[in-house]
């Protein structure tokens, strides 16, 4: 019995040899993307690099030129601008932090409920009522604010923070709603059927498989609150009279006067400390808030 032994065709050995043209010309476009998106990343981050750098400088220097170098570098711009007025500027500060946790633990309340109750419950009107709600997103802000404005002076909120706290605990964030109510829809109804036998009420299911399940839309919801409550400078400007109840936004104004002169080194320290609440948070938040954003309305 003799065997034959087949070589390889020199067609099929030159394949394995010649190197694949694709694999390097994808390499050398994911090469060309990172680099202009790094690019692209100095590009933006550059203003914020800068206002680091002039509020470091003297106040004779802070408009050095658009370069990041200087003659000498100081903190006097931190400790005049903490200290600067009448009041410390850690009062601003307290007022903001205060006016932040109040609205997102109000946010995060009212809006959790009444998605829980778009998503998952059956009641007269549903669709009406929430194609009504998505409606209050396509009015602009200013025209409510004459109501608004008129409600709470009847009211007698006016100096207080009542206008900026109260209303989200009483679920205006049409939204923040309708972000959690295509989160909680993708949540399968198995597990509430499953906890409806064990004895789950409604109470037991949102509490024990909702939230759980809904804390990356639950993140997001939180720093979007946090981020537009801690940047309101309308809302406190509208309500607020005396400056011992301002937030920082309000604080970062008062360095403008009315001649249109700013002590510009200040004005920056100050604003690079009040970005540091923000950039904290997100850091705290990052992985909730991109897998929020990465999953919600998926199916």
């Amino acid at each position: 019995m003799t065997t034959t032994l087949t070589r390889p065709s020199l067609s099929h050995t030159a394949n394995r040899l010649t190197p694949r043209k694709p694999v390097k010309s994808r390499m050398a476009l994911a090469v060309v993307r990172h680099i202009l998106i790094i690019c692209a990343l100095l590009i933006l981050l550059y203003p914020l690099v800068w206002m680091v750098a002039a509020s470091l400088r003297p106040g004779n220097q802070t408009f050095n030129g658009l370069g990041l170098g200087s003659e000498s570098y100081t903190l006097e711009n931190y400790i005049n601008g903490w200290s600067v007025g009448t009041l410390n500027f850690s009062t601003y500060f307290f007022n903001s932090v205060a006016i932040s946790a109040l609205s997102i633990a109000g946010t995060l309340f009212s809006c959790t409920l009444t998605a829980y109750a778009f998503a998952r419950l059956s009641f007269p009107f549903k669709g009406i009522l929430f194609a009504l709600l998505l409606g209050t997103m396509l009015l602009p802000q200013h025209v409510t604010l004459v109501p608004k404005y008129v409600l709470f002076n009847n009211l007698a909120w006016i100096n207080t923070y009542l206008p900026l706290v109260v209303p989200h605990w009483l679920g205006t964030e049409a939204f923040y709603i309708f972000l959690m109510v295509q989160f909680i829809r993708n949540i399968p109804k198995s597990l509430d059927e499953s906890a409806r036998i064990d004895g789950a009420g409604h109470f037991g299911i949102f509490w024990r498989i909702i939230l759980p399940l809904a804390l990356p839309a639950i993140g997001t919801t939180a720093m979007f609150t946090f981020i537009a409550t801690w940047n309101d400078l309308l809302g406190p400007l509208l309500y607020l009279t005396e400056s011992d109840r301002w937030t920082v936004p309000l604080g970062l104004a008062s360095f403008l006067d009315q001649t249109g002169q700013s002590t510009y080194g200040t004005l920056f320290a100050m604003s690079v400390l009040s970005l540091a609440p923000i950039v904290g948070f997100f850091i705290a938040s990052q992985r909730l808030l991109v897998e929020g954003i990465a999953t919600t309305g998926l199916k």
